[in-house]
């Protein structure tokens, strides 16, 4: 009765709803999975209790133990940066240099941006280096998480050298279309409206400096000083001998050593030549799990003996930070675990097989306006199931069996179906990226989600517009054109209702 029928996306909904209730996600996410797990236990309570435990808790810790390791490790990196001083030396830095509030946004934007490889990586060190600054321009936690968010998996959809670009290629790979995979991901780039848009949409709202929606009550709160942080985040004591260079050198470090990571378990050094397509090739093969640890290890212990040699800490408050920065990423720990628990359940239940089955049966009415179907079907799937990966792992071979492989209508496909596992990713409560976004900002995670909902919808729904729009057209350019101006215009109008309900 519950197997492969809508029945499978129940648990993952009343989560979501639940969350957003209560603003309370543990429970909502345990709740979730019991109910999960009662539905493929046809309410058995000692068979649901062990698929819980056994195929749900269990190999959510063992699949995310690298995660885990790595968010423990930069958490440590994260306070030891902090204890140095280079924190507090690139906040002093940013007040004299970055004047405005437009400024400090636009800053995370771009950094957000620079770091393409890995969303995780992203999420977490964005939100290291940034915290400072947006705190000193008064932008509430939840306006940073937000950005994050929005610059996390979006830009890692649209880089051809990224851990999303290798799962992308990896599913597309030898799927009857005569393009290779990584050739389909380059070419999809163009109508991946919902990554483009969203930075049209961060780049405008930062100029135009107005939020609306839930954004707006945490944002004049900030601006009175509350800037809705974790009231729990232990802070370390913090030199007075920092300096920039405290936080760059880390930082640097760490993105060189993850990144060498990446290709080291992708294979790259055991290949003949390092051109760019051994590259991509090794990030094809990689595994971020494996990779990001890796990387953070060396980076870890690099920081220890930089703060050692530089004297901003002794070798006891160095080991302090290590209690630190476990405590700091416990809640995302938790939250993660949890999440993947009932991710587990709605695999379990059948979601691919639900959702293949819908897909398929609008191919033959809607051709022209498939793009369009795809991207709302992506958009509810990684919504409903917390996960982009998943999401176009279960759309890309349904995607590519609707048409021919010389159809235009292929790419927009795909791209579409790419944009909506973003979209929804980037809305759900249980979505990986979302958890480390909210962990990167320091801020309630039902908050971030309840505050970024408005911006990513009203991305989506111009995104939804543009597929239509992109199924008769089809024209990258020209559709890119037109979505860009819809999107300013769009905001345009939000502010002037926005001011006269203020009035």
């Amino acid at each position: 009765m519950f197997m492969n029928s809508f029945w499978a996306l129940v648990p993952p909904v009343l989560a979501i709803a639940l969350a957003l209730i209560i603003k309370e996600a543990y429970s909502a996410l345990f709740i979730g999975g019991v109910i999960g797990a009662l539905f493929v236990a046809n309410f058995q309570p000692v068979a649901a209790l062990d698929t819980l435990v056994n195929e749900g808790l269990v190999p959510a810790v063992a699949d995310n133990a690298g995660i885990f390791i790595f968010l423990v490790l930069l958490g440590i990196i994260v306070a030891l940066v902090n204890l140095s001083g280079g924190s507090a030396a690139f906040g002093r830095w940013a007040a004299v240099h970055i004047k405005t509030k437009v400024g400090a946004m636009l800053a995370t934007f771009v950094l957000g941006i620079l770091i393409f490889i890995d969303d995780y990586f992203n999420c977490l060190t964005v939100g290291a280096v940034m915290r400072p600054v947006t705190d000193s321009h008064k932008i509430s936690r939840q306006k940073l998480a937000y950005l994050i968010d929005a610059t996390a998996a979006p830009v890692c959809m649209i880089a051809p050298v990224s851990s999303w670009a290798a799962a992308v290629s990896s599913t597309a790979e030898d799927l009857n279309t005569g393009i290779s995979g990584i050739e389909l991901f380059i070419r999809a780039i163009p109508f991946n409206f919902y990554s483009l848009f969203t930075f049209v949409f961060i780049i405008t709202i930062g100029i135009m400096n107005f939020d609306y929606g839930t954004m707006k009550k945490y944002q004049d709160a900030a601006e009175k000083g509350n800037l809705g942080g974790l009231e729990n985040a232990e802070e370390t004591k913090i030199s007075t001998r920092g300096k920039i260079i405290d936080l760059v050198i880390p930082v640097l470090v760490l993105v060189v050593t993850c990144t060498i990571g990446m290709l080291y378990v992708g294979g790259f050094f055991d290949a003949e030549s390092g051109n760019f397509h051994s590259i991509i090739g090794a990030f094809g093969d990689t595994d971020a799990f494996v990779a990001l640890p890796w990387g953070a290890i060396i980076a870890l212990i690099f920081e220890v003996i930089y703060v050692l040699l530089r004297r901003t800490a002794n070798f006891k408050e160095s080991m302090e930070c290590v209690k630190t920065g476990f405590f700091a990423m416990v809640p995302p720990i938790i939250i993660l675990t949890l999440a993947v628990t009932l991710k587990n359940m709605t695999t379990l239940l059948g979601a691919r097989e639900f959702i293949g089955g819908l897909m398929a049966g609008a191919a033959a009415s809607l051709f022209s306006l498939l793009p369009a179907v795809i991207f709302l079907v992506g958009c509810f799937l990684a919504f409903a199931t917390g996960t982009s990966w998943g999401t176009f792992g279960i759309l890309i071979p349904i995607v590519t069996a609707m048409f021919p492989a010389d159809s235009p209508l292929l790419i927009i496909g795909i791209s579409a179906c790419l944009a909506g596992a973003v979209c929804g990713d980037h809305c759900s409560p249980i979505s990986d990226t979302t958890i480390m976004s909210s962990a990167g900002a320091q801020c309630e995670h039902v908050t971030h989600v309840a505050t970024q909902l408005p911006y990513a919808i009203t991305v989506a729904a111009i995104s939804f517009v543009m597929y239509i729009v992109a199924g008769f057209l089809q024209n990258a350019a020209v559709c890119l054109i037109i979505g860009a101006v819809l999107t300013v215009l769009t905001l345009i109008v939000i502010k002037n209702i926005t001011k006269k309900k203020a009035q």
